[in-house]
């Protein structure tokens, strides 16, 4: 373990073997830092705090800070950050809101300078968002998903495996798995082709991605009657994005225009 003389370590602050502090670095009371991790100088990590093995924590970056909701109550709650993520410059995560709960980053993600990640908003593993997006409290972003600089989303909106959402974009509908979405309000515009094929997806499953969006997005094709003809496509991954849009609560962006399926 490596402290500098200038930080400041609280002795009620859990700190495990391979940790390094640099300067002016303040972990407070009751954090708990895995092992190898590094806190670079100036950052901050509050009593609730909790980063796994290898977290990088950039400079100026303050994690397990209490939610900015009017109506929270001071409680036990966490920001929990997965083994080898990356939190870069002015990174800020909020805890948990409620009793119990708890904010969570998942494990290889990697969040640029001056992302938001407000209470109880969950992203899944190596998600990787760019600097200065801010996700309101209780959003969900899934695994590998890529949120672009500037882009805001609403709270309790999902952001689907594999999505890409485009710079600066204004998010207040769930973006569907596998595809790009951009443009205030956002809007479908695609498939995330070149994504899905720089993670390994086939052709064969490329087809069934692009034919169960086209199905959602076709116009004067009801919600229900496009879920039912996803269903009869029987792929997986046809059946991961009914499960997405049946699961949602805000309904999903869709391309610009009426008629669509997630109107």
């Amino acid at each position: 373990m490596s402290v500098h003389s200038l930080a400041s370590v609280d002795p009620a602050a859990h700190l495990a073997d391979g940790v390094t502090v640099g300067a002016f670095a303040v972990i407070e009371a009751g954090a708990v830092v895995g092992e190898g991790c590094e806190v670079r100088a100036h950052a901050v990590l509050k009593p609730h705090a909790r980063l796994g093995r290898g977290v990088i924590v950039h400079e100026g970056a303050v994690i397990g800070g209490d939610p900015q909701d009017l109506t929270f109550q001071p409680c036990e709650s966490t920001a929990e950050i997965g083994d080898g993520s990356v939190l870069r410059e002015g990174v800020t995560i909020h805890r948990g809101s409620k009793p119990g709960s708890a904010t969570r980053v998942g494990r290889g993600c990697y969040l640029m300078a001056y992302v938001h990640v407000a209470h109880d908003d969950v992203l899944g593993d190596g998600v990787i968002a760019a600097n200065n997006a801010a996700l309101a409290g209780h959003v969900h972003v899934g695994d590998k998903a890529f949120v672009s600089g500037g882009v805001v989303i609403h709270q309790f909106c999902r952001v689907g495996r594999q999505a890409m959402v485009a710079g600066n974009a204004k998010l207040v509908q769930d973006a569907l798995p596998f595809s790009i979405l951009d443009g205030v309000p956002a809007r479908w515009r695609g498939i995330n082709a070149i994504g899905l094929r720089r993670a390994g997806f086939t052709a064969s499953e490329l087809r069934e991605v692009r034919e169960s969006c086209r199905l959602l997005m076709r116009a004067g094709l009801g919600r229900d009657e496009a879920l039912r003809e996803i269903d009869a496509l029987g792929g997986p991954l046809s059946a991961e994005i009914a499960a997405f849009v049946r699961g949602g609560k805000r309904g999903f962006a869709h391309r610009r225009g009426a008629g669509a399926a997630g109107e």
